[in-house]
């Protein structure tokens, strides 16, 4: 059997009689680690035990410095037979080694004792006042990043062992909580005479001088600091309520569908302005409404924004093999060739037709003929080089010209949409984005035209009073001096 006991916190008072005499009575005793206060108290009582301290030397990382202890003591149980381990704190507090020996135990059907014992979390409730019924999260510094923050409830942070870790944290923290929150800095909690608790702000965390294997951090629970997306979440839920927004209440799918397209053109907008805190408001306003759409599909019981983020954790994870799986990739074309192999088999396109058809009618249409004109390329239906496309632009103005004097409309309608379509297959030969290139061309139209009113302003002259020669000259004026 391998027997597992905690040491406590570090004060000699917090050793329970039982950790004590299996101390006295073990033949075989290992401790993680001989850097805990306590440690000193059991020497005096002539207690003889080996440590795995050569073991942060011999590795380069803590998760193999834990398996590497582990095993050992996993094998040390075979060569020995009945051997104890001790371990700081709580054997089931913030000790990833031995959660991974219980593992390995449970997998070879090697029993486990368990002697439990006051953890330093104990000792920082005791200290701080604080009832975990109210909402207590633990986190290890060196996970932090996989954790999510929550201001809804207090938080111990630990293992917070030197200044590099402690200024991780305090980045990741400033991520969430405002950068003058006020946390605890915790060292030696539960140790008579070494306790130091003090209230500081984030910012200030790595610039303590007593940083060490004793530190641990507490957030305390406020409501009121940065808001986070269940914020957003509540927010919606007031406004859809009896005591709500009347208009908001009234909104459904297909009332928002136009402010969706709204907000997402203002994002580019605002991205095409290099404006960060407009591209910041603007994609509040996207997902404010993706967040609209959800309360409506909660309300009608038909789907909440979990079963959004599940879709789109499943697809980003389904359409990247080469990250998420075994299928090895060497450059962005092949991630964008199977990115369309494996929508093709969601979606159980039959042929390549459905591909065209399935590519959406609501999508301006220099951007859908874009994208159809792209996924006929793929099978071939292309031409052989970018002068058959000009020369296919000039074909179709010609029958523009043959019609455009004509009264059938629906024809020159028709030979419009052939020109425009022609002129999409050029710029994507050029690489050129024609949605693009026709907002800079209207851009540039509407400098132009501006420049003529200004000059004519100038004039004390109205535009609509001028002559079109009169327009056209300064409209040449204003080409010079752009190419200026």
């Amino acid at each position: 059997m391998i027997k597992i006991i905690g040491l406590g916190p570090g004060s000699p008072e917090a050793l329970t009689l039982g950790a004590v005499e299996l101390l006295r009575n073990s033949p075989k005793i290992y401790f993680r680690t001989e850097k805990h206060p306590t440690v000193e108290y059991i020497k005096k009582l002539n207690i003889e035990f080996n440590t795995y301290d050569y073991a942060y030397e011999k590795y380069d990382s803590f998760e193999e410095v834990y398996n590497f202890i582990a095993e050992d003591l996993f094998q040390k149980h075979n060569e020995w037979g009945d051997i104890l381990y001790a371990v700081p704190g709580h054997p089931f507090v913030a000790e990833k080694t031995v959660n991974i020996l219980v593992r390995l135990c449970k997998k070879n059907n090697v029993d486990v004792e368990i002697v439990p014992a006051v953890s330093f979390i104990d000792a920082i409730m005791e200290s701080l006042r604080i009832d975990p019924v109210e909402g207590l999260k633990v986190i290890d510094a060196f996970e932090i990043r996989e954790e999510v923050l929550d201001k809804r409830v207090g938080t111990i942070i630990t293992q917070v062992y030197d200044k590099f870790i402690a200024s991780e944290v305090k980045l990741i923290l400033s991520e969430y909580y405002r950068d003058d929150t006020e946390v605890y800095f915790i060292r030696a909690a539960g140790i008579s005479g070494e306790e130091k608790i003090k209230k500081i702000p984030i910012y200030e965390i790595d610039r303590q001088e007593n940083i060490d294997y004793l530190t641990s951090l507490y957030i305390p629970k406020n409501e009121d600091n940065n808001k986070d997306f269940y914020d957003l979440l509540n927010i919606m839920d007031k406004l859809r309520s009896e005591d709500g927004c009347p208009w908001d209440r009234e909104q459904t799918h297909n009332s928002l569908k136009k402010y969706l397209i709204e907000e997402s053109y203002e994002v580019i907008e605002a991205i095409d302005e290099n404006n960060y805190d407009k591209i910041i408001e603007e994609l509040g306003d996207v997902l404010l409404q993706v967040v609209f759409h959800a309360a409506i599909g909660k309300e009608e019981g038909c789907f909440n924004i979990s079963d959004i983020i599940e879709a789109i954790c499943n697809k980003m994870i389904d359409r990247h093999p080469h990250v998420f799986g075994n299928k090895k990739v060497e450059t962005s074309e092949e991630v964008l060739l199977n990115w369309e192999d494996i929508k093709k088999q969601e979606k159980g396109y039959a042929t390549y037709t459905e591909e065209l058809r399935h590519i959406a009618k609501t999508l301006p249409a220099l951007i859908r003929a874009y994208k159809v004109q792209s996924k006929a390329a793929k099978v071939g239906f292309d031409w052989d080089q970018v002068e058959d496309a000009m020369d296919k632009v000039i074909e179709e103005l010609n029958e523009v010209k043959d019609v455009y004097k004509g009264k059938n409309k629906a024809k020159i309608l028709e030979e419009m949409g052939d020109l425009i379509f022609a002129c999409v297959n050029v710029g994507r030969f050029l690489d050129v984005d024609p949605e693009e290139a026709l907002n800079v061309t209207t851009d540039k139209f509407i400098r132009r035209f501006s420049f003529i009113e200004e000059e004519a302003l100038k004039q004390g002259i109205d535009m609509s009073h001028m002559t079109l020669q009169d327009m056209d000259n300064l409209w040449n004026k204003s080409k010079i001096r752009e190419k200026n």
